[in-house]
């Protein structure tokens, strides 16, 4: 293999490496900051949207590649980025990291496939029916009743972020600069979030840890993490850049494991297996069909 292209993987590997790291920090550094009660989740997602928009605004404004042509105002894309990161916050006043983030990788991809299979742009055989169905009973499990299972509210609210994050992300298909229209978004987004802030000012709270931990969540985690996730897209094909992010929810687990002394119950492992393993079986159809 030429130097040059050995070169170009090993950057690809590092960079993918960096941002799965960032997303899965985002569970931990979230479920950290309001486990000790340094921060409420409104404020932290008020402060995490400040400091991604400052972030992100800061690359684009200063990299070297030139910007693409404005796109269209997309406030319904800003709206469901808010969505994901209130909904997201306010879950993890009760859930464990990797619970949480589970449920969120799950209700997000099969809204993607949902919304494909509703539209008539997907087109499922049946070991990605038998994939989708496995996904979506490990999501019905993981959140049934049962002594193990986790606090009912937390995980609607964090399926609702996964969906709100699953049509953010069907909104941004095709957007010429995904990194730029990540910047406004977040810009749009940030009035939304204080006046949500303003709504639970009664309750607010906000010390220096709780605050630095939002700050780096939105702006290293969020911000930065975006930005490295999308340089390393443009040598990823589709298909490597949707299984790479399976590995998401297992690091959020054993992030908390490792920091927030949280536990990987059965009903956790079984669960990851039947989401993470469905998801991998819908993609692996996806990938064969789109072959030529």
């Amino acid at each position: 293999m030429p130097d040059a292209a050995r070169g170009h993987g090993w950057r690809t590997v590092v960079l993918t490496t960096a941002a799965m790291l960032a997303f899965a920090a985002n569970s931990l550094l979230c479920r950290l900051a309001l486990q000790r009660r340094g921060i409420d989740p409104a404020s932290f997602g008020s402060v995490r949207l400040v400091a991604g928009a400052l972030v992100l605004g800061l690359i684009v404004r200063f990299r070297a590649q030139p910007p693409a042509s404005p796109a269209r105002v997309d406030w319904l894309a800003a709206v469901m980025l808010f969505g994901y990161v209130a909904f997201f916050s306010f879950a993890y006043l009760s859930l464990p990291a990797g619970t949480g983030a589970l449920i969120l990788f799950g209700a997000v991809q099969l809204t993607m496939f949902g919304v494909g299979l509703r539209s008539g742009g997907e087109r499922f055989g049946a070991l990605a029916w038998f994939g989708f169905v496995l996904a979506a009973g490990g999501l019905v499990y993981l959140v049934s009743p049962g002594v193990a299972a986790p606090p009912l509210l937390g995980a609607v609210l964090m399926a609702v972020a996964g969906v709100a994050w699953g049509v953010y992300s069907l909104r941004g298909r095709g957007v010429a600069d995904p990194l730029a229209a990540t910047a406004r978004n977040f810009t749009r987004a940030v009035p939304f979030a204080l006046a949500l802030s303003a709504v639970f000012a009664a309750s607010a709270r906000a010390d220096t840890v709780g605050i630095a931990l939002a700050v780096i969540s939105g702006a290293l985690t969020s911000g930065l993490g975006y930005a490295v996730w999308y340089a390393a897209l443009g040598r990823l094909t589709a298909m490597r850049a949707a299984t790479v992010q399976l590995s998401v929810p297992l690091l959020a687990a054993f992030g908390g494991v490792l920091f927030l002394s949280e536990a990987i119950t059965p009903r956790l492992a079984v669960a990851s297996v039947a989401i993470l393993g469905g998801i991998a079986l819908v993609l692996g159809q996806k990938a064969r069909s789109a072959r030529p």
